[in-house]
Order: C-alpha cells, then structure tokens, then sequence
C-alpha cells in the first residue's frame, strides 16, 4: 500500500492513473485547498494541521511509503489548528522555516522517516514526467544562450545561502529576475517589466530552472508545465533549460509542440 499526500496541480492526476493502470493498492490524504480528490476512493480531506491523523491513518493502512505531490502553501503558524502531534514537532518546523521552505520539506521528511514511513520520489510510478539530457525542438540555443546557461547555473549554485528560488532568467549575459518565494511566474512577471523595455523582433534571453544544492528531491523537483511555458514565449524568451532526471516536465508532447511553433528550445542539461 502506498500513501499519496496531494496538494494542487495536475501531478497528483497523473499518478493516480498510473497506479490505477498497475493495480497499485493506495490511499490519499488530500490537503488541497479545494479538496480536489474528495470523490477519489480510499481518500481522506484532512487541513495542514493535521499530522498526527494523516500519520494515524498511513499506519493503520500499512503505508510504509509516501508521495508528496501537487503544490501547498506554507501554514499560517498562528491561525492553522494543530493537532497534538503536530504541536509536538511545530517548534523544529517553525525553526526550519526561518531558514527557508526547503527548510520546512527537511524537517517534515525527518517526521516521517522518524515515524518509519519512507518519501520516495513523486515521479516514481511516473518516469516519463522528467525529460532526460538532450534538446527536444527544433531551435537550439546559440553560443549566446550557453554563456547564459552557464552564468544561469552558477548563480542557482550560490542560491544555496540565500535559500529561495529555482528559476532565473538571464539575457544577452545580463540576470533579469531571480525566483523568490512567491514562485516562476511571478518571477517571468517581474522580467517582462525589464525585457519588454529592450524588446526586439528576435527571441532572446532563457528561463533556467535547476535544484539547489541543498534541495530534496523527493518533494521538491523544479516543475515546467505549459502556462510557464506560456508566458515565456509572451514576454520573449528563446528558450527553457532543465536538469537531467531532475524535473517534472507536464504534458512533454504539448509542450514541445508548443515550443517549437513559438521558435523556442527546450534543452536538458
């Protein structure tokens, strides 16, 4: 039996149906604000607070290993009820919080692994979510956009102290915009403030989402679906650069369709 801890997103879908397709015994505990996966069979709403019950019932269904999947927001620490075996853990959660959300995933996978419930990879059943090396469009980037995945990369690589995002944009050797806590798209937003001011008929700058050093990549892998894709190609970017087996890449076919109608790469490192 494997436990699944879903939040928002399509990614949680997708897992279900593959294991629906193995016959893979499960069940849900779904903390997603809209309670998404209510009509789910073997699923159980429970609120972020709820630790010690979403650990009660992974163990009374002999769930020796879970799934995180399908975004969450971080807890409002003075309006969120806790219960008791939350409140048991929320100081190590708070501290860790200070640190950063990367923080919060580590103390949460020590939880579990304290209470012998494994976290395992959320593109486990679902290998064909993460793209392997290569280029997958039609555009490939030119000498300019490799200088800037190198720049790109070296700076995710000192993101490490700072503990915030996993995207940047860079152009023409230039950093647009660094992700922040508040996400991608925010981030491409605030770029196409800047790049709209240099804009030209030619495509140029990318969007490169790598993990940080210190990121776990049970829960957290950097995650490209079409709307950022989307709103790379409106504020002008020629392309988007990922890690090998470490990213979720929703929807590939539509995506690299969409790619390359927009004259854009998609390259994986």
């Amino acid at each position: 039996m494997i436990g699944l801890i879903l939040g928002e997103t399509q990614i949680g879908k997708l897992i279900l149906e593959r294991l629906k397709e193995i016959e893979k015994k499960h069940i849900i505990i779904d903390i997603s604000k809209k309670k998404i996966f209510k009509n789910k069979k073997n699923s159980y709403q429970l609120s972020i607070g709820q630790l010690g019950k979403a650990i009660n019932l992974l163990k009374k269904n002999n769930c020796k290993k879970i799934i995180f999947a399908g975004k969450v927001n971080r807890p409002d620490f003075l309006s969120t009820r806790f219960d008791l075996k939350a409140l048991y853990y929320l100081p190590k959660i708070i501290k860790g919080s200070k640190k950063g959300d990367s923080y919060i995933i580590k103390e949460i996978i020590k939880i579990f692994d304290k209470e012998k419930i494994n976290v395992i990879r959320q593109n486990f059943f679902n290998p064909e979510l993460t793209l392997k090396k290569g280029i997958f469009t039609k555009i490939k980037p030119d000498s300019s956009n490799q200088k800037d995945i190198i720049l790109g990369k070296n700076i995710i690589s000192n993101l490490k102290k700072n503990n915030v995002g996993q995207g940047i944009v860079i152009s023409n050797h230039r950093i647009i915009a660094v992700e922040d806590v508040d996400g991608t798209d925010s981030m491409l937003r605030r770029a196409s403030k800047v790049l709209k001011k240099s804009a030209k008929k030619k495509r140029e700058g990318i969007l490169l989402k790598y993990p940080k050093i210190n990121q776990d990549l049970r829960i957290d892998l950097p995650t490209v679906g079409i709307k950022t894709l989307k709103i790379c190609a409106d504020i002008g970017l020629k392309g988007i650069v990922l890690k090998s087996n470490q990213n979720i890449f929703m929807d590939k076919k539509k995506l690299i369709n969409f790619a390359n109608k927009k004259k854009m790469f998609i390259e994986v490192k």
